[in-house]
């Protein structure tokens, strides 16, 4: 994706301002050259970080222009003084920009609790806006980035009317990840045309099929936030259903490449599996299940160590809290089926699904033959050096 233009009428950039420790890129912009319609969705944990809470307040206008972020600390739990920073870090982005600070938005991610380093991000931001470009989309990936190994910037385009459009969205996530809301940080941005109703409803959707639906740690952020902006230079209108039903088939793509990028790059994860549970009595049971057996650290290490445990499995679905018939269920790795009705196929068919967690991504079925009710969620193996890397990430 080297040297890929954002979207038309959208310039981003990425810097190093010194906030991080090792001297990489950590302040990134977008702007959008016209005022655009926004929506957002955040964090459903209690304690919210300062950026969050301006940026909910701010949202409610439905209008962005622009939206700055930073790696390398949360700017959570500062008191008072991390309000300050946030609104500060606007104030900056809007004098730079020569726009109205109501229009620009903040992010941040990294460490809870330090103060910002405010006299860097001052230095930064004529940097920053001075690096703007069609083409700095990968610049800003990669200066979100915490402990990601890889930036994760996506663009589609479709065709409505025989005009083109335009989505393009990064996203930064790699720990702290947990189908609250969304993941840690991710910005779309779409030159169609679209009132922030429509663009909140498309968002919603979109989230609930990709980001609501992956876990790497069962950790909820404090920081977690998707925006998306829309600056109409398309001249395409997503307002029929006909028009929105195109929009919102690709941003659920987007949305959903991004949320598995975001679990393969999971802390020290080696595995992609999809967890998949069926013949629930209602789709919200199945999701119950799901995200038990996806959250559970013995399954995931299981995983990791290539390991058919399916008692692992079927103990975590046992203990969800949702009505199941162990003597019922069915549990397939891939396409092979191990548990039939509750009872082990043996040694030869666990030789075959053992091949199959052997594979860098893979599914685990779980079907409780009761009803309809179906539902799947994305998760990653554990691995050691998911403790090596949490055991010491403040320093």
């Amino acid at each position: 994706m080297n040297n890929q233009i954002i979207c038309p009428g959208f310039k981003a950039s990425g810097i190093a301002a010194g906030i991080k420790k090792n001297g990489k890129k950590d302040l990134g912009l977008i702007f959008s050259e016209v005022p655009a319609t926004a929506a957002g969705l955040f964090t459903t944990n209690k304690v919210k970080a300062a950026p969050v809470i301006l940026d909910m307040e701010r949202m409610k206008s439905g209008r962005c222009q622009a939206i700055i972020a930073n790696s390398g600390n949360a700017n959570c739990y500062s008191g008072p003084q991390g309000m300050d920073d946030a609104k500060e870090m606007t104030a900056l982005v809007a004098q730079a920009l020569g726009i109205s600070e109501a229009l620009v938005q903040v992010s941040s991610t990294g460490v809870i609790g330090a103060p910002m380093p405010m006299e860097k991000v001052r230095t930064a931001v004529p940097d920053l806006v001075k690096a703007l470009c069609p083409e700095g989309i990968d610049d800003l990936g990669v200066s979100i980035l915490t402990t990601d190994l890889v930036k994760k910037v996506i663009c589609r385009q479709g065709e409505i009317n025989g005009k083109t459009f335009t989505i393009a969205a990064v996203a930064k996530g790699s720990g702290m990840i947990r189908p609250d809301m969304a993941t840690m940080l991710c910005f779309v941005v779409s030159d169609v045309n679209a009132s922030p109703e429509v663009l909140k409803a498309c968002l919603v959707e979109a989230n609930e099929g990709s980001f609501n639906r992956i876990t790497v740690d069962g950790d909820t952020s404090t920081n977690d936030t998707v925006l998306i902006m829309a600056n109409g230079l398309s001249d395409i209108s997503i307002e029929d259903a006909a028009e929105r039903g195109i929009f919102q088939e690709i941003l659920n793509d987007v949305l959903l490449c991004l949320a598995k990028a975001i679990v393969e790059d999971g802390e020290g994860a080696t595995k992609l599996v999809e967890i998949i549970v069926k013949g629930a009595e209602s789709n919200e049971d199945a999701r119950t299940i799901a995200d038990t057996i996806a959250h559970s650290s013995l399954v995931k290490t299981a995983f990791f160590g290539e390991d058919a445990n399916w008692g692992r499995i079927l103990a975590a679905a046992g203990r969800a809290g949702v009505p199941l018939n162990p003597d019922m269920v069915d549990i397939l790795f891939g396409k092979v089926m191990l548990v039939k009705n509750g009872v082990w196929l043996g040694v030869d068919v666990e030789t075959e699904a053992t091949k199959v967690l052997k594979n860098k991504s893979f599914s685990v079925t779980v079907d409780l033959k009761m009803a309809r009710g179906m539902a799947s969620v994305l998760t990653c193996d554990f691995s050691i050096d998911y403790v090596k890397i949490n055991a010491d990430y403040r320093s």
